[in-house]
Formats: structure tokens, C-alpha cells, sequence
């Protein structure tokens, strides 16, 4: 991390830092420019289009920051963007060689001060050292973003470790509301064999962690995911906060369903639910789409998957009926910024969605 301010001690939450929600204002939304094909088999161009759309629409409210591979595939995506009606001056590219486009757990994850009288906030970036899930053998481009973003913002750039190691998490595995809750799962990181980020890391470890390196002081620990997550049970796709005191919990209603069973454990534990001041959070359902499936592969289809952005909400759809509640049901919940759904079926090959493309970037 040469020509970087790493930071190793004290850790950021000691020295005021805090991850701020979603739903606060941003600066900008980073985003990787797809061009694994093996990450959309037969339809990375039709990707390409759903880009120009994302782009789009988050550009209308904040700064859209473009990781490339090089100045070829620059004016490669500048073409797709400016046909699909983008203005290329809200979008900022930023040459990096990427593995992947899964930018929500490979980009920069931010942490800010809280502002005091006569100061602006401050910002930092966590270096939670992105393994591709601990499942592919292709990560070390996208695992050196965050080194590149701190350069790029002249911001520090905290190195999360663990009794001396790397500290492996994603941003798509966890979910805060900016006042002390996360969320995140036991199939995610506490599964003892498959896809385990930290070898041997205990749930009180990992609450431990958090609080060091994300200022929360809350950790609530969900079950299980969809079928079809290629991260094993990232809460992106299951819970997310859309106000500091209000989660959206998918449920599916179709006991024969596969996922019916996982997802209703989640339901099983809602009571015991509690925020940071002690309190019950309301939860909500968000139904899901029937299922989606490429060949024999059943894909990770949910509504949870959205992003919350300055100009508004963008909301995966999928040609289903529940397209209409899901957004109904988003549409009363965020009622400062509007809520569109944006075509995910040809995205979800990917095994992610809207949440897992991009990264927020905290004003």
C-alpha cells in the first residue's frame, strides 16, 4: 500500500468513525464496468444496457465513479452510457483493473466522523481485503479498489487485521441503519465449512470487529439467504434497514418452495429482534418473485436487492406480478426520494443484483 495513509492502530471506531446508512447523503456511487463474461454467459452486452440505465438514473442525484480496466474500454463504456442517454459529465472514470464488477464488496467502504460545530465530516476508507467469497481463485485486482479509492480521495485508509491476519468481510454481507445496528447472517460467516472468510472466528469475534472497524455497537445475526447466493448468505438479498428503526425482511409465501423454510426462520427469530437503544425494530414484508432460474441454475432472485441513491430508490424487477407489490411496498417506506424498478432478470445471472453493483461513496 505504498503512497497510502494505512492505518492499523488505533482503529477507526476509537478515533470517531463510523459506516453511515445507506440512505444518507452521498457523494458518489462507484461501480466496476462489466466485462467477465463468465459472470453473464451469452449476455454481456444486454448487461451492458442495464448499466446505462443504473448510470442513468443514479447520476441524476450524485457523482458516478467508473472503475476500468484501461483507456480502451474508457471510451469502450463512454459510447454504451452516452447512447443510453447518460451526461458524462456526472460520471468519473477511474482506471483499475478489475477482476469483477461486484463493486459492493470489492469497492471502497466507508467510514465518517460525526460532524462537530464549525468542522466538516471527515471520511476514511476500511480495508476489509476481499477474497471473491472465499470461493474463486481470481480476486487480486478487485481486492486492491479500496487502495486505489484512497489515493484517487486522498482519504486514510484503515487495515482491517485479525490476530494478525487479514479480516475478511463484504459489503453485500452487512446492513446498518447509521446509529449503532448491523445486520448479517450465520450462513454467511459462521458457516464452519463452506466459503469461511476467517478461519476459526467466532460470532463474538466478528461483533467484535465490527464495532472496531464499522462504529457499531449492535450486531443482530439473521439466519439463512435465498437458494442460489453465490456469496452463501449475504444479507443483501434478505434484510435491509430503510430507516433507522424499519427493516424489509423477504418472505416467501409458497411453502413448496425451496426457499420457503430458510426464509421462514428468519421470520421465527423477529420478535427477539432488538435495535441499539434496546428497542424493536418494525419489520416488514417483501415478498418474493417466483423463481428465476438460467438452465438448471436457480438464480437469487429478490427485491432486497436495491440501492438507495441520492436522486431515488432502484429497485430489481423481474417480469413477475409481485414486481408491482414490491415497489408498493418500497414506495410507502421511502417517502423523501421515488422508487423505480429497474429489469433484473438478465443482471441476476450474475447471482447479484442492483446492491451488489455498486458502492456508496458518503457526502
Amino acid at each position: 500500500m505504498a503512497n497510502l495513509e494505512s492505518v492499523t492502530a488505533p482503529n477507526p471506531a476509537s478515533l470517531g468513525y463510523s459506516m453511515p446508512a445507506e440512505w444518507e447523503p452521498h457523494a458518489a456511487t462507484w461501480l466496476g464496468w462489466p466485462h467477465n463474461e463468465s459472470d453473464w454467459p451469452d449476455k454481456i452486452d444486454a448487461i451492458r444496457w442495464v448499466y446505462g440505465e443504473m448510470v442513468r438514473k443514479i447520476s441524476a442525484g450524485e457523482l458516478v465513479r467508473i472503475l476500468l480496466r484501461d483507456r480502451a474500454e474508457k471510451a469502450f463504456a463512454a459510447g454504451y452510457l452516452k447512447r443510453a442517454g447518460c451526461d458524462l459529465k456526472r460520471v468519473q472514470f477511474v482506471i483499475h483493473p478489475t477482476n469483477r464488477g461486484w463493486t459492493r464488496d470489492s469497492g471502497p467502504i466507508h467510514v465518517t466522523k460525526v460532524k462537530s460545530a464549525g468542522r466538516k465530516a471527515q471520511s476514511a476508507i476500511v480495508h476489509f481485503h476481499f477474497n471473491a467469497w472465499a470461493k474463486y481463485k481470481d480476486w487480486q485486482k478487485d481486492t486492491r479498489v479500496p487502495e486505489t479509492a484512497a489515493k484517487l480521495l486522498k482519504r486514510p485508509l484503515f487495515d482491517a487485521q485479525f490476530n494478525g491476519k487479514n479480516f475478511i468481510i463484504e459489503g453485500g454481507g452487512i446492513e446498518v441503519n447509521g446509529r449503532g445496528t448491523l445486520l448479517t447472517t450465520e450462513e454467511c460467516y459462521q458457516h464452519p465449512k463452506i466459503q469461511v472468510r476467517n478461519p476459526g472466528m467466532t460470532r463474538a469475534e466478528y461483533d467484535g470487529q465490527f464495532r472496531k472497524y464499522l462504529g457499531v455497537k449492535n450486531v443482530v445475526w439473521l439466519k439463512n439467504g435465498p437458494v442460489g447466493d453465490d456469496t452463501h448468505g449475504h444479507i443483501d438479498d434478505i434484510a435491509r434497514f430503510v430507516n433507522p428503526k424499519t427493516i424489509v425482511l423477504i418472505k416467501e409465501s409458497n411453502r413448496r418452495d425451496i426457499n420457503y423454510k430458510p426464509l421462514a426462520e428468519n421470520w421465527e427469530h423477529v420478535e427477539d429482534l432488538r435495535l441499539e437503544d434496546g428497542s424493536k425494530p418494525e419489520v416488514i414484508p417483501l415478498p418474493m418473485p417466483a423463481p428465476v432460474f438460467y438452465g438448471k441454475w436457480r438464480l437469487p432472485a429478490s427485491y432486497a436487492n436495491f440501492y438507495i441513491c441520492n436522486a431515488c430508490v432502484i429497485v430489481p424487477t423481474f417480469n413477475d406480478v409481485n414486481d408491482r407489490v414490491a415497489l408498493g411496498v418500497l414506495g410507502d417506506l421511502f417517502t423523501d426520494r421515488p422508487v423505480v424498478g429497474i429489469h433484473a432478470v438478465d443482471l441476476v445471472l450474475g447471482f447479484g443484483s442492483l446492491h451488489c453493483l455498486t458502492q456508496q461513496e458518503p457526502a
